[in-house]
């Protein structure tokens, strides 16, 4: 294959191209700095030839033969003209339209990104608007892509599923700088506040190489609130009926025109002792969280640097209802508890270009500390994490900006110490890498985008990683995709089947455990309509991921959690399909229905492979989510409503000491629907906001197996397949000052 994609990637560089094109970006004017508009509208005036500017505010759109005048518009923004000569880089200030007095501007809540190859969606702050959003794993309440569900019933882990596999697939990057992994990825949805965030961007199918090797079945990327942000006074409280309250407060100050700082704070707590279904637990963990970022910048015309800090501590405890920190370690109550500190240091430098645009410079580096101490009953697990992470990225085109490329050096080096019980878990990694991709745009109809990466581990040898991704331009409303792309990863098993360990289950590593290869390939089609007042888009996909080797945590004997190398196939199929419209103005609708079919091959205790269901995965999901708002966003009404289909569970019956389940049996999780609705009431400064999760008050019965003797055989409550807590009642203030 890789011969075939050198090929391929030589002779497209060989196409030379008589069209020209414009590219540019789009601001809007703070004080002495520039910030990138989101979602600006670019075209060709009298013509159907349109584009909008990615999260970085840029736009790429071909010169036209009907017209020579580019238009460019956003709502609470005058609309700009311009006179197209010779030019073919552009750098446009939009003005506010002070007419219009108190200007609310507005958008989507989430958009396809038209400009890239990728099959993405832009989940912008208006989505995270929609719900709660306290947190990164509560973010995707109204996306049909990604689900989230909690991993056990007295943890409080969440965890996500894409293309039907879990999040440790998807590689989650925090400012294109990977975060969420490793030991972080039991709790670290939990770790990224939700005021914090300024937009995400999902990405489905192997991501880039320049951002690694892990991406297998997708890439998420949230950028968080910028130093130079036009809000330089955020602040967000948040109380539910169940006692959880937090408080987020975000600054942001202009030093001078060259520098900025901005400080993220965030703390929470849960202090209630609930335990609604009267199984002695506690259906939700007491916790307690504080977490900061404090930032730099400086924007120079030849120099951009950011840089920063974060620390975060959280403490938990759950168990059953009477349970004491100090009652550790005995029989008086089964006890689960949870201390985090994680210290992370951050920096960013690029050397622009400012008369070749095109061309750029970037370093990144990235050093964290995450250290955890847990335990589940009489059991303890500690584990601690060192990584440091660095990114050399220089990027420029071939001839004409049709042919641009990125390449560049990096490192990855992970120090990893765990012990469990009488298990212990040593490894350090250290991996240097090299990446090169090539980009052919032309005139934004045709994109190839490949790429390849060689990565030297320590442990596993060279791993070379080739992806490959096209979009075609059919007509201006219909957009086709299609990728394809290796992804590797070191998996993790205890921190990612963290929420099984609750339980009386024995750990047992039946091998050494090998590295996960995977192969992703999909195509998507993008469909644009508007009829009459009414627009929207239709969206098609369709993903396959193959596995060469994965990490299969085998659940099927309910006195067991057997971790070994995958015996047989193991696939996962994914097909969605997805409406959004707009029928008539400040009036949007989602409908979205998912396919999975997911396999892997387990052992029978006879070593014999069967390939079954993976657990947990339901099969079908149905989303449907209705915004509406008055003029000027006064009032904002969502409306979600979520139904999971059946999902396979292991057998949880009593097994005979000596009984050999040869036929590995299951059982079926019933299907459920899950009703979200919010109310919000926006005034110059503050927004009020009211809302629900869980209104049909559906929940799991008897989510803890054995719960009246967790010190006896039988004990699990690691099987939650569905909300272990009913109806949700929230509240919530928000005040902002801006520039």
């Amino acid at each position: 294959m890789a011969k075939y994609l050198t090929a391929g990637i030589f002779l497209l560089i060989s196409l030379s191209l008589s069209a020209q094109r414009i590219t540019g970006s789009v601001n809007e004017q703070i004080e002495s700095n520039l910030k990138p508009i989101t979602g600006a509208n670019v075209y060709w005036s009298g013509t159907s030839q349109a584009t909008a500017t990615d999260t970085s505010g840029k736009f790429s759109i071909p010169r036209s033969a009907q017209s020579n005048l580019l238009v460019v518009s956003f709502v609470g923004f005058r609309n700009d003209t311009i006179k197209i000569g010779a030019e073919s880089e552009l750098q446009i200030v939009l003005q506010n339209d002070q007419t219009l007095g108190e200007v609310t501007v507005r958008g989507s809540s989430s958009s396809i990104d038209r400009l890239s190859p990728h099959q993405s969606e832009i989940i912008t702050t208006r989505a995270l608007a929609k719900a709660a959003c306290c947190n990164l794993s509560e973010s995707f309440e109204t996306n049909a892509s990604v689900s989230v569900s909690y991993s056990d019933a007295v943890t409080g882990s969440k965890q996500i599923q894409m293309l039907g596999l879990n999040g440790t697939y998807i590689q989650t990057n925090v400012e294109n700088i990977p975060s969420i992994r490793g030991l972080a990825s039991t709790f670290g949805l939990n770790f990224v506040p939700g005021t914090w965030i300024q937009s995400i961007d999902v990405g489905k199918g192997a991501g880039s190489v320049v951002n690694g090797y892990e991406s297998m079945t997708g890439q998420i990327n949230v950028e968080l609130q910028k130093s130079d942000s036009r809000e330089k006074l955020y602040l967000n409280t948040y109380v539910n009926n169940f006692g959880r309250a937090e408080i987020n407060l975000n600054l942001a100050h202009q030093l001078n025109k060259k520098w900025s700082t901005g400080l993220l704070t965030h703390g929470s707590t849960l202090r209630n002792r609930i335990d609604k279904n009267g199984d002695g637990f506690l259906d939700l963990p007491l916790y307690t969280q504080y977490n900061a970022i404090n930032r730099w910048k400086y924007q120079g015309e030849k120099v951009m640097a950011q840089f920063g800090v974060k620390a975060l501590y959280e403490d938990r405890l759950g168990g059953q209802k009477d349970f004491k920190h100090e009652m550790r370690g005995t029989t008086q109550a089964y006890g689960f508890g949870a201390r985090v500190n994680r210290y992370e240091f951050f920096s960013k430098v690029a050397r622009l270009f400012p008369d070749q645009p095109y061309k750029g410079l970037g370093f990144i580096v990235n050093a964290s500390v995450h250290d955890s101490k847990s335990y589940f009953g009489l059991n303890n697990y500690d584990g601690r994490q060192k990584t440091l992470y660095g990114n050399l990225i220089y990027q420029s085109i071939i001839g004409n900006t049709n042919h641009t490329y990125k390449t560049g050096l990096s490192y990855l080096l992970d120090n990893y110490n765990e012990q469990y019980r009488s298990i212990s878990l040593k490894r350090n990694e250290s991996v240097p890498g090299a990446f090169f991709e090539y980009t052919y745009n032309n005139l934004d109809k045709f994109v190839v985008v490949a790429g390849g990466r060689v990565d030297f581990h320590n442990l596993y040898g060279t791993q070379w990683t080739p992806r490959l991704h096209l979009k075609y331009k059919l007509t201006e409303q219909t957009i086709l995709r299609a990728s394809t792309g290796k992804g590797f990863r070191v998996s993790n098993p205890l921190a990612e089947y963290y929420g099984n360990l609750v339980s009386s289950r024995d750990v047992l590593f039946r091998e050494a455990i090998r590295p996960e290869v995977s192969w992703n390939y999909g195509a998507s089609v993008t469909q644009e309509f508007k009829i009459g007042n009414m627009s929207g888009n239709l969206i098609v996909d369709y993903y396959r991921t193959n596995f060469e080797n994965q990490l299969v945590a085998d659940l099927e004997d309910p006195r067991y959690i057997k971790f070994y190398n995958l015996p047989g196939k193991a696939y996962a199929n994914s097909f969605q399909a997805e409406a959004n419209i707009t029928p008539i103005r400040r009036f949007e609708l989602k409908l979205a229905y998912r396919l999975f079919d997911v396999k892997q091959t387990l052992k029978n205790n006879l070593d014999e492979p069967v390939l079954l269901p993976r657990m947990m995965v339901s099969r079908d999901r149905v989303l449907f989510n209705a915004g509406y708002s008055l003029p000027y966003d006064k009032w904002k009404f969502d409306f979600t409503v979520q139904w999971n289909g059946k999902k396979r569970i292991p057998y949880m019956g009593t097994m005979p000491e000596h009984h050999v389940p040869t036929d590995l049996p299951s059982t079926m999780a019933p299907s459920f629907y899950n009703l979200n609705a919010q109310i919000t009431r926006t005034f110059p400064k503050w927004d009020v906001y009211l809302g629900g999760e869980n209104l049909a008050n559906f929940r799991q019965k008897n989510p803890i197996m054995g719960a009246s003797e967790p010190f006896g055989q039988h004990f699990d409550a690691g099987m939650a397949w569905g909300p272990v807590v009913g109806r949700m009642i929230y509240a919530g203030i928000r005040y902002k000052i801006v520039r």
